[in-house]
């Protein structure tokens, strides 16, 4: 037959009922929580949990047996305070784990009246989750009896936090720029990097348009972002277009709004996004995309600062700033005849170009750490989820890697990989397959043109690095044996070289 246990926190209530502690309510406390219980219902064992002082409890336990005869086993506890939820749960959780796992046929109970709130609070969660328990509340009139929780918390809840959480690493997994970005928001120790931060909080002070280049995944919504909230016009909206996501015969109704039946299907009037950006700032993302006719239109708009809907002869006046990111070499496209060299210029007042990762000397390790701590945080509410922290191993795979995905490359390599690691350390197997493989094209050189901001000594560094994890994992990380397999004139020039590549031993 199995042990009926009773596991109760010791209350307020409880110690006044036995004439413990004085009560000037001038209310009838009567028998109190746990004794109304074991008056009303038959337990084996009640299991004590306290923070009260153990001559207090023992008299209290003197009393109680006195009236119901039950077996009682005081379990101290300590508590920074009794409505500490960390503390309440490492104690219930903690004695219920130790019990369950003595005796695994056990049949609990968990009294809900005696105590906080707080305790009332944890044990329910845990004995509707964890531990599977019947629960017990007492009153005055009626003394103790048994409850039913009408809901369960791990078929009705648990996967609503579960979907919440992973919305969250959705959003994350876009690498989305955050509203609030600011440039304390860019992670660097790079000069180069540096002078570009100096560069967009220069041209953020000016109302003037702006062009932001860079490669793929470079941060240049981050950066855009940043130069709005840095601006005069942060209090205005802030909007978004992405130029290439926008069909070509809809990219004038897109921008520049419609008035109910200018075409088929517009139903309604409709404001574009330079009218939404009034007062604010309209970034054009893959600006390079638009087609030569939207270009002239576009051209004219900064020109003039007037928009006209389609199907509307009149004309309004906007004042939105516009700042342009793209990922293709424009001077290229100029050259080519894609496009036009005046808009170009209309728009190239204040340029950015952004480094790809790979040329961020000394960048990329600040980053992994900047990216898992995010990471953690934003999966903090998985139920489950324990904090990952990266091997040694599958860091040193990450630092030798160019990254031509760049930051976003790098955050959904550690995102899958955090995803799919089964403890809560991240291994060298774990990163290698979250890693997508590419396609290589033989008719490229993987070097940068010169004069597009090459940075030698960043292409250097990455060589040594790739070559220095290669040799050592050849050796199983026999330092002397790697000194040889370079070529290094000895052990200490490797040794100076990881220090300074941020590589580990």
């Amino acid at each position: 037959m199995n042990t009926n246990i009773l596991l109760s926190w010791l209350g307020i209530t409880d110690l006044k009922a036995a004439s413990l502690l004085p009560d000037s309510s001038q209310i009838p406390i009567g028998d109190g929580p746990i004794l109304g219980a074991l008056k009303n219902l038959s337990f084996d064992e009640l299991h004590l949990l306290h923070d009260q002082d153990p001559q207090q409890v023992h008299a209290y336990i003197d009393w109680l047996t006195q009236y119901s005869g039950i077996k009682v086993f005081p379990i101290p506890c300590s508590l920074r305070s009794p409505i500490d939820f960390g503390d309440i749960h490492q104690a219930v959780d903690g004695y219920l784990q130790k019990l369950t796992r003595e005796q695994p046929d056990l049949d609990i109970s968990i009294h809900l009246s005696p105590g906080t709130p707080s305790m009332t609070a944890v044990s329910i969660l845990l004995g509707k989750t964890k531990y599977n328990t019947r629960f017990v509340q007492s009153t005055k009139e009626k003394g103790g009896e048994f409850v039913a929780i009408p809901f369960d918390i791990s078929a009705e809840f648990v996967p609503q936090i579960v979907k919440r959480a992973d919305q969250k690493l959705s959003a994350l997994a876009l690498d989305q720029a955050p509203t609030s970005a600011a440039f304390s928001d860019i992670i660097t120790q790079n000069p180069d990097f540096q002078r570009v931060i100096r560069k967009a909080e220069k041209i953020a002070l000016r109302d003037v348009p702006a062009l932001i280049m860079g490669e793929s995944g470079t941060g240049k919504e981050l950066f855009a972002k940043a130069i709005h909230n840095a601006s005069q016009r942060k209090e205005k909206p802030f909007i978004t277009v992405n130029c290439g996501a926008i069909p070509k015969d809809l990219i004038d109704s897109e921008l520049f709004g419609h008035i109910k039946g200018a075409f088929t299907g517009a139903v309604i009037n409709k404001i574009g996004y330079f009218e939404a950006a009034d007062g604010g700032t309209l970034f054009l993302d893959e600006f390079g995309e638009l087609p030569e006719d939207a270009q002239v239109r576009l051209l004219r708009v900064l020109q003039s600062g007037e928009i006209s809907k389609v199907g509307d002869s009149k004309a309004q006046i906007v004042d939105a700033r516009v700042i342009a990111a793209t990922n293709r070499n424009l001077a290229k496209d100029i050259a080519d005849g894609r496009f036009r060299e005046d808009l170009f210029y209309r728009v190239a007042i204040g340029v950015l170009t952004l480094p790809p990762l790979r040329e961020r000397s000394g960048d990329l390790a600040l980053l992994v750490d900047h990216l898992m701590t995010s990471i953690n945080r934003e999966a903090s509410n998985q139920p489950g989820y324990v904090d990952k922290k990266l091997s040694v191993k599958a860091k040193n795979i990450i630092l030798s890697h160019t990254w031509p995905g760049n930051i976003r490359e790098l955050h959904g390599t550690l995102l899958r990989a955090s995803i799919w690691a089964e403890s809560d350390t991240i291994t060298e197997s774990d990163i290698k397959e979250a890693m997508i493989s590419r396609p290589v094209n033989g008719n490229k050189s993987d070097l940068p043109e010169i004069g597009s901001g090459l940075d030698i000594q960043g292409l250097l560094d990455n060589i040594k690095r790739q070559y220095i994890t290669k040799a050592l994992a050849q050796v199983a990380g026999n330092k002397k044996k790697a000194t040889a397999l370079l070529g290094l004139p000895n052990y200490q020039t490797l040794s100076n070289w990881m220090d300074k590549l941020g590589l580990e031993e």
